[in-house]
């Protein structure tokens, strides 16, 4: 029969629960307590209920947990894809962007539109890239987009002036008041 617990000795019978009584982030907190269920002998399909999880799941934290011991978050952030850009491949973006067209008017563009400088970087660095992710790669290299004013592409630019209004001038001398207002 198992004895009761004592008002002073729970906390330290399972060093493994103490550790979820102070942990932090409340992820952590259920991670541990399901750990700490196992290693007190319960099942594995309780601790699955009591994080809350699958079977898997508790399997997966405690293998991480017996890898990485308890101050490594069980639960950390996946890395994610690699960068398509090394710090190099970067570099040399950096630079083309800020030199800019070699010759800005033969095709009338000013500055590098995405869809020019993906071939480039295909052809230079042999890295294949959409222009939604080249976007993203010069947005967090601190670059903004600049896009046009759209134009009609029917637009006749003689016509223009005739359409455009004439503003009144900002000030007018005011009119001197007549005998009868007076």
């Amino acid at each position: 029969m198992p004895r009761a617990a004592s008002g002073t000795g729970a906390t330290t019978r399972s060093p493994k629960r103490a550790l979820a009584k102070g942990a932090r982030d409340p992820a952590q907190t259920r991670r541990l307590l399901a750990v700490s269920a196992i290693y007190a002998g319960g099942s594995r399909s309780a601790a699955a209920a009591l994080g809350g999880v699958g079977l898997q799941t508790v399997l997966d934290w405690v293998m991480a947990f017996n890898a990485h011991g308890p101050d490594e978050p069980i639960g950390g952030k996946a890395p994610g894809a690699r960068p398509r850009l090394n710090a190099e491949q970067r570099e040399a973006l950096r630079a083309l962007v800020e030199q800019g067209p070699p010759m800005p008017a033969a095709h009338g563009v000013v500055r590098w539109r995405l869809v020019d400088l993906a071939p480039i970087l295909f052809g230079d660095h042999g890295v294949s890239m959409s222009e939604q992710t080249l976007s993203r790669v010069l947005r967090g290299m601190g670059y903004r987009k600049l896009s046009a004013r759209p134009r009609h592409h029917a637009q006749d630019p003689d016509a223009i002036p005739a359409f455009k209004k004439a503003s009144p001038p900002a000030w007018r001398r005011s009119r001197k008041p007549s005998a009868a207002s007076r």
